[in-house]
């Protein structure tokens, strides 16, 4: 294995200077901190990408024979790297102006840097060991951006977040031993690296172990039942927060799970067992759930906590289908809930930043006051809804025939129905607030009306969103990205 030192560069330059902000007394003013943050978050992308396209793979710490703290770039790492860079970026920048709402401003962009670092590490992680203590690590320096305005909600919510994500990451633990025992390595490989001859005779308990693994890395991903954390930490986290939440560290949730099932595991043991069709009908119902609960819901951040609950097992379906056209979907719809959640936060907390409100019934008119929000925040539904030309039609439009290319009886069928009622209530929870806002009706008290339409720090991320919502108009690089990823494992 040829060893490539500058792999760690992704991971050490957010994670110092995150450790360097709140040490050096010149980066204690407002100005030179946005200054050093917009630095480091540029130069993390001039290193990172490079990186990801020359490959490579790097040796950190060898603890025993068959365990190693390793760092490599493959297809996989590229998706998700790419996307957690671009939703960081965004989100930070935003931030710039959000944080003047919350305070603390050195004490969150130190954790907003150091997680970067550790959801990069993640997603070059090349064993289960590796992605492992990435995982604990990403945990532990993104609770405090819950925890962030110390308030007693907040606190509650950090502690439900961390329990959630412990309990989890307990169940993905076991994956550890299982994976020694019955395949003598931790390495990450398409396909799978499961000895047969080893399994022979204990396939029940194989199983069973990975069914509680990806129910425990589904705890970051939303996946029932380990989703609550979502709707309690998202209504107390700053906005920005909020979207990196939603956005990106559900999807390390969802990186784990591909890991395990695609690179650990392997589909060949996986297809057409319970647990398949266990962890599909799951996925099912947390889609359905979400959608529901979301729809009911009237706190507007806490609407799009649902919304996420429900979006992120989109993804899980699709890979637990397991063939290439639902994969294909499952990839894709990671890329379309990053953009569309982000600029969903992100829309909420423009509007709680400069009107307080935070209430779905409070927002009436809010599309007169703030026209280029709602608008991105429209774009933004449309495209989570799945309405050409929008990224998510062709996510779902993936995932919707992979269902029914499925061997999977009932689930085959059920998957699309179930995708579109989903949609249908999508629809009916974000464009009732959109309807709302541009049509207050001939009662509204239009005199009254003030514009409260965010500066550029605010502004520009979200019209980068709204322009990514359309990125199905181009589809052909993504596309390409995703098919090399398939062909190494289908």
């Amino acid at each position: 294995m040829t060893q490539n030192p500058a792999l760690l560069l992704p991971v050490v330059l957010p994670v110092a200077a995150g450790i360097a902000l709140p040490l050096l007394p010149a980066l204690r003013e407002d100005r030179n901190q946005k200054l050093f943050v917009t630095l480091i978050l540029a130069a993390a992308c001039l290193v990172t990408v490079p990186l990801l396209v020359s490959g490579g793979a790097l040796r950190i710490l060898t603890l025993t024979e068959n365990a190693e703290i390793t760092l490599r770039v493959d297809g996989l790492t590229r998706v998700f790297a790419v996307l957690m860079l671009a939703m960081w970026v965004l989100s930070g920048l935003f931030s710039f102006e959000y944080m003047k709402h919350e305070g603390h401003h050195t004490r969150y962009y130190a954790f907003y840097l150091v997680s970067l670092g550790a959801l990069l590490g993640l997603s070059m992680a090349a064993n289960y060991l590796t992605l492992y203590l990435f995982f604990e690590w990403m945990t532990l320096m993104t609770m405090p951006l819950v925890l962030h305005s110390g308030t007693e909600e907040a606190t509650q919510a950090a502690l439900k977040y961390l329990l959630y994500s412990i309990t989890g990451a307990s169940l993905g633990l076991l994956g550890i031993p299982l994976m020694l025992r019955f395949a003598g390595t931790l390495d990450f490989i398409p396909g799978g690296v499961l000895d047969p001859s080893l399994v022979a005779g204990h396939e029940g308990l194989v199983l069973g172990i990975v069914f509680a693994v990806v129910i425990g890395f589904g705890a970051k991903a939303g996946l029932f039942p380990l989703f609550a954390w979502l709707p309690t930490a998202h209504p107390v986290a700053p906005a920005p927060a909020s979207a990196v939440l939603s956005g990106v560290i559900t999807k390390a949730g969802v990186l784990s799970i591909l890991r395990v099932i695609y690179y650990q595991v392997g589909t060949d043991f996986l297809r057409g067992t319970w647990v398949q069709t266990a962890w599909c009908v799951i996925a099912l119902i947390t889609v359905f759930m979400g959608s529901t609960m979301a729809l009911k819901e009237k706190v507007l951040k806490k609407r799009m906590a649902y919304s996420t609950v429900s979006q992120v097992s989109y993804v899980l379906f699709g890979l637990f289908l397991m063939n290439t056209t639902a994969f294909t979907g499952a990839l894709l719809h990671v890329f379309v809930h990053s953009i569309c959640k982000d600029a969903l936060f992100l829309s909420a907390g423009a509007i709680i930043y400069m009107t307080h409100r935070t209430r779905v019934d409070e927002l009436r008119g809010i599309g007169k006051e703030m026209p280029i929000c709602m608008w991105c925040f429209t774009i933004a539904s449309l495209g989570l809804i799945g309405i050409p030309p929008l990224c998510g039609f062709l996510s779902k439009w993936y995932l919707c025939l992979g269902s029914l290319e499925s061997d999977l009886p009932v689930i085959a069928w059920l998957g699309p129905v179930v995708l579109i009622i989903s949609a249908i209530l999508t629809a009916a929870y974000l464009l009732s607030i959109t309807v709302a806002g541009f049509f207050p009706g001939a009662d509204f008290d239009y005199a009254a009306l003030q514009k409260h339409e965010p500066n550029a720090f605010m502004t520009v991320p979200l019209l980068v969103l709204a322009v990514l919502a359309f990125f199905t108009l181009c589809p052909a690089p993504l596309l390409g990205i995703i098919s090399a990823v398939s062909a190494e494992l289908f």
